[in-house]
């Protein structure tokens, strides 16, 4: 689509960032790029790895570089990880460099979703729920104040939800735009 900005997705994990925004770059005939992949696909080695060997400031530095590197691209979807925000220079890269959206989905939502992915550093311990429910509250807010638009995930299918993102931000970018 002509006129279209760069579009980034943030959100917890389990919000479906990857599924989302592989179908949204498709339709927006556009790269799709996971920050998450790309630092894996650099390191030549797993999240949970780093994790372990650098802890989570090392990731969150390496995180960082990527998002910065990433959205300096022009025509891509970006899905971020979902503690991308927990840094300023993430929220007003993003901010700046395209449209925002935060793909909002409940805890419970997140437990279902994430239960049997065993690629989740976070919730490598005896209350995944504790986890998940700490880090909404903590993060919420920051992914509302970095984004251009809220958008609910949950009992949706990612075409449903795509489809509201086009119509969405089409009419940020043409506000007189009269079609719902």
């Amino acid at each position: 689509m002509q006129g279209f900005p760069n579009v980034f997705l943030v959100g917890p994990m389990g919000a479906g960032k990857s599924t989302i925004g592989r179908l949204l770059a498709a339709e927006l005939q556009r790269d799709f790029v996971d920050s998450d992949h790309e630092i894996q696909a650099r390191c030549g080695a797993d999240i949970p790895w780093i994790f372990d060997v650098e802890g989570e400031s090392g990731f969150r530095e390496r995180e960082a570089l990527m998002v910065d590197e990433l959205t300096r691209r022009a025509s891509i979807v970006l899905a971020t990880g979902g503690g991308a925000v927990m840094r300023e220079v993430n929220r007003r890269a993003l901010r700046e460099r395209g449209t925002v959206v935060y793909l909002y989905t409940t805890v419970e939502q997140q437990l279902r979703r994430t239960a049997k992915d065993r690629n989740r550093p976070l919730l490598r311990n005896k209350d995944p729920e504790a986890v998940l429910r700490g880090l909404f509250e903590v993060r919420d807010p920051l992914y509302r104040a970095t984004a251009d638009l809220v958008v609910r995930t949950d009992r949706r299918g990612p075409r449903a939800v795509v489809n509201e993102i086009l119509r969405r931000v089409q009419r940020l970018v043409d506000p007189l735009q009269t079609k719902a």
